[in-house]
């Protein structure tokens, strides 16, 4: 991929978490729950937050009221259908952007709409003017744009861009791209069309953010996340994931407090009812635990040999545990921390132990079993 261009353009990131995340099957979020993420979003630095379907109208309208009226430092987005009557409920709501979205692939139009591709260009293009007409900020979605027949999905994008749209969201729906063909899409768009383009990525098959970072080097300047990766069936490209990735893989400048990464997971997390995988890329607990000999070792010795990022940048927590994995080194290491110093022939002993007891609790050691073995094996300290 050398599409990269000479200067790096910041991302634009636009999460979804109130919309494409409370989604996922099972999710809902209380009203007072997605007024606060829409808060924690905003002070982490989102630039757009996607904070619902305002045609649901109910309480689903007066929270996105609620949001706009709570004058966050972001862009408020609604998401529409292409039907003039969801715009107006957006601008009732006093959004500033809406989404108006429409299926692009035959598939889609044809089994899920029952409708043509004049169809799709007439009408979106209409709504779309209506959005603009009423001083919004308009996105068009391109719903399943991965299985568009890309001669019709152009003609698209130039319609909807005549008619006045600020940006197109290229949505890989059901999650069948891999981030080659993802480039190759995005950078076939960019060169062909002039217009902001957004990466929306589904993670069916493990790819999410790697179809998001594979956009952005296409051309894409805006990505679409949700926290913790939530999203329909198995999710979204992860805000954390991507936001950790532009500035570390792709070294992009970034306007993101980055240490307010794990509280906005722990919040979302919490309220979705969905616990983070203790090995989640950049959030999971065990991130920072290190147990093998050698790897324990390095981090010891200096936490660069085995972390790309401090766990301070992100409100976590190192640990070194004691296990089956670890080495005498570990082991000198840990009781120096309880003020005790240990010989080679004393750590060797202790380790032996260690593994045996590891094995049969199915875990690390915690400080006291440590202590048990060492007055077994050693004898008391000296005072």
């Amino acid at each position: 991929m050398s599409n990269e261009p000479s200067e790096l353009k910041e991302i634009k990131i636009v999460d979804t978490t109130l919309r494409d995340g409370e989604q996922t099957a099972g999710i809902v979020f209380t009203n007072e729950e997605k007024i606060e993420i829409a808060r924690m979003l905003a002070q982490a630095g989102v630039y757009q937050i996607e904070a619902g379907v305002p045609a649901m109208g109910g309480d689903e309208k007066e929270t996105i009221k609620a949001i706009v009226k709570a004058d966050l430092k972001a862009s408020i987005l609604g998401w529409c259908r292409a039907v003039v009557s969801d715009v107006n409920d957006a601008i009732d709501c006093g959004l500033d952007a809406v989404c108006v979205s429409v299926s692009v692939s035959d598939i889609h139009i044809q089994k899920k709409l029952g409708r043509d591709r004049a169809w799709v260009l007439d009408t979106t293009a209409r709504v779309v003017n209506y959005g603009k007409s009423n001083g919004l900020y308009v996105s068009a979605n391109a719903e399943d744009a991965s299985r568009a027949d890309m001669d019709f999905f152009l003609e698209f994008i130039r319609t909807v861009r005549e008619a006045g749209a600020d940006r197109l969201r290229f949505c890989d729906t059901v999650g069948l791209l891999g981030p080659f063909q993802t480039y190759e899409k995005i950078k076939t768009i960019v060169n062909v069309i002039d217009i902001p383009v957004e990466i929306h990525t589904h993670n069916d098959f493990g790819m999410a953010t790697a179809n998001a970072l594979a956009g952005i080097r296409g051309g894409a300047t805006f990505v679409s996340t949700t926290v913790n990766g939530l999203g329909e069936r198995a999710g979204n490209a992860a805000l954390e994931e991507v936001v950790m990735a532009l500035k570390y893989v792709e070294n992009r400048p970034l306007s993101f407090d980055i240490s307010k990464l794990r509280a906005l997971s722990e919040y979302v997390a919490k309220a979705s009812g969905r616990e983070v995988w203790v090995s989640k890329p950049i959030v999971g607990k065990n991130i920072f635990f290190h147990e093998a000999g050698v790897q324990a070792a390095g981090v010891i010795r200096d936490p660069k040999t085995y972390e790309v990022f401090s766990p301070d940048e992100i409100g976590g927590a190192r640990q070194i545990l004691i296990g089956k994995h670890s080495g005498t080194n570990t082991i000198q290491w840990k009781f120096h921390e309880y003020g005790i110093v240990l010989s080679e022939d004393d750590a060797r002993k202790i380790l032996e132990k260690v593994r045996e007891q590891a094995i049969k609790v199915k875990r690390p050691l915690f400080d006291k079993e440590l202590m048990y073995i060492y007055y077994q094996e050693v004898g008391q300290p000296e005072k």
